[in-house]
């Protein structure tokens, strides 16, 4: 099991890393005046989505098969409970990323670099709550 969550946890990290990236390249190409940079940005954005959606499938995996060996099966798991809500909040944070990146794809981007901004907080705060979920273990 130790080993399950070892990959577990490196997983999380790395879908999390894309995770405050790629909002960061929305602040920009919401910024962006020159044809050649948005191309460039664009890509960027692509790619970095493809890597961190290929990352989520692993995180999501190992994290179920931890489930499947009784991790957090014990009385007083509640925190678990919170946990999974919060991870269906991070894939549903990451469809909203390709919905956005769509929009940049089609010039149809109604939002300012500010609103980019502040969205690119909603991780941090959700990775912030899962990680006191899973150590302090609240209820």
């Amino acid at each position: 099991m130790l080993w399950i969550k070892s990959l577990h946890i490196v997983f999380v990290i790395s879908w999390f890393a894309g995770l405050f990236y790629l909002p960061r390249i929305f602040v920009n190409l919401a910024m962006e005046t020159d044809a050649t940079a948005t191309t460039r940005l664009l890509l960027m954005a692509r790619k970095l989505y493809r890597f961190t959606t290929i990352l989520a499938v692993p995180a999501v995996l190992f994290g179920v098969g931890l489930l499947y060996y009784g991790f957090g099966q014990s009385p007083g798991s509640g925190w678990l409970h919170a946990k999974v809500v919060l991870v269906i909040l991070v894939i549903g944070y990451q469809h909203a990323c390709n919905s956005l990146l769509k929009k940049f794809e089609h010039g149809v981007n109604k939002r300012s670099h500010t609103w980019f901004r502040w969205f690119n907080e909603v991780p941090i705060v959700l990775l912030l709550a899962i990680v006191i979920l899973v150590v302090v273990k609240p209820f």
